[in-house]
């Protein structure tokens, strides 16, 4: 498989070579998935999809062009050469753009080491059904579940292979397996809904189906009786699996795009402190058998792990060759593409350090306050760092959960909200952003 997608983008390059680009890279994508969706023990739907996509980008001079197909027959190849390299001198100057230097590409060419594709046969779609079977009945078996809206399974491998004409050629396969619930408690305008999903690279180290439709039921069940909490001034605690966004408003804002724009709440920030002292975020895209790694980045750079935040004080920005030469620094290797567009700087695996309390002790400092759960809508002024958003969860009183809540809104400031937050210390291992729960003080509510 991997040879077929090496033989692609060679063919890329070699077009456009002879269409009359300076400089080439070409990235070739195959994937097939198969996922299943159950609803009272029957069979819902059923999907399933292959693909082959590739993409090229050609530079001429400092200008550059993207196309992308997937149509796969060597006419098609010259075409889209042909037009990206006019398409290419019709664009504006870029003293930005540029393959990496030889000297720069990684060495390592495959991604084995990661093991980021479980050599598992693929699951029979009745397996996957059962699989979804099995996580609706739990769901539907908890008390209060009035009604399990979706169970479903699904698995999925994919094949990326990048080359370019500074050298470099490489590529890897990723897998990816997942159970999901979502279950919904009451009756008519009483009704609640929350879920429950688990994803893992190897299939084997999913869960039991059981525990994903169980936990979805848990927490729909959790909700009955939601209405608004207080409108005023509170401590918010960010539950784990909501904890990591608030995290990701941060990446965001050093990611070099927003930096080299001067679009970002952070532009200032480079050496000074964003979070409190004793709390870092690591990136390391080298760890076995998790979604976010990667072995080298999206320009043939060798990826390695790097401390984004030390000790509070963020050390740089998330940068590709582009925003890096706007920058005048050095890449992080973090470029990711897509077929049909050029690199662009991201971030793969975080973690953030972890505390000593857990969620409960947290909860019992916060007194009065709001656990947050779920969040939805967003705005956040990418400037000044102003947020706002909807929010649901349970409503805290002296320490203990006291009732559900539903249709409030918070609001702060992510700056000055970063540098108060106290982390709990149950995050889990295996996500690709390892984040706790996070209480943070004095975010504003508004409820009822």
């Amino acid at each position: 498989m991997t040879d077929r997608l090496e033989t692609l983008t060679t063919a890329l390059l070699a077009a456009a070579r002879r269409a009359g680009a300076g400089a080439a890279d070409a990235i070739a994508v195959e994937s097939r998935s198969v996922g299943i969706d159950i609803r009272k023990a029957a069979l819902e739907q059923a999907e399933r999809s292959e693909a082959v996509e590739i993409g090229l980008r050609v530079l001429v001079g400092q200008r550059q062009a993207c196309v992308s197909a997937s149509d796969i027959s060597a006419r098609t190849i010259d075409e889209m050469a042909a037009r990206a390299v006019a398409m290419a001198r019709e664009a504006p100057e870029d003293d930005s753009i540029g393959l990496a230097d030889p000297a720069q590409l990684s060495a390592v060419r495959d991604g084995a080491a990661l093991e980021l594709c479980d050599p598992a046969d693929e699951p029979d779609p009745a397996a996957l059904a059962e699989d979804a079977r099995r996580a609706e009945a739990a769901a539907l078996a908890v008390a209060g579940v009035s009604l399990c809206q979706s169970a479903s399974a699904s698995h999925g491998r994919s094949r990326v292979h990048i080359a370019a004409t500074n050298g470099f050629s490489g590529g890897y396969a990723r897998s990816s397996s997942s159970v999901s619930a979502v279950a919904i408690s009451g009756e008519g305008l009483t009704m609640e809904r929350d879920w429950a999903a688990e994803a893992r690279v190897w299939r084997a180290e999913l869960p039991a189906p059981e525990t994903v439709g169980q936990l979805a039921g848990d927490r729909a069940a959790a909700r009955r009786g939601a209405r608004k909490p207080p409108t005023g001034a509170f401590p918010v605690l960010y539950d784990e699996r909501v904890a990591a966004g608030l995290i990701g408003h941060l990446l965001a804002a050093i990611n070099g795009t927003a930096i080299s724009r001067g679009a970002s709440w952070l532009g200032d920030a480079l050496g000074a402190a964003v979070l409190p002292a004793g709390l870092s975020i690591l990136e390391d895209p080298h760890r076995r058998r998790i979604s976010g790694s990667r072995p080298f980045d999206a320009e043939g750079l060798a990826t390695a792990p790097r401390a984004i935040v030390e000790r509070g004080i963020l050390t740089g920005w998330t940068l590709d060759l582009g925003t890096g030469r706007r920058l005048g620094m050095a890449s992080t290797a973090s470029a990711t593409r897509g077929t049909g567009s050029p690199p662009s700087p991201s971030v793969g695996n975080i973690a953030l350090t972890q505390g000593t309390a857990s969620r409960d002790q947290l909860l019992a400092e916060m007194g009065n306050g709001l656990l947050i759960t779920a969040l939805m809508g967003a705005s956040i002024n990418p400037t000044t760092g102003d947020y706002s958003r909807g929010a649901a969860g349970f409503w805290v009183e002296n320490g203990q959960i006291a009732w559900p809540v539903n249709e409030c809104t918070i609001a702060g400031n992510l700056r000055a909200m970063l540098m108060r937050i106290t982390p709990a210390n149950d995050a889990r291992a295996h996500l690709g952003h390892v984040v706790p729960s996070l209480l943070v003080e004095g975010l504003t509510v508004a409820g009822g």
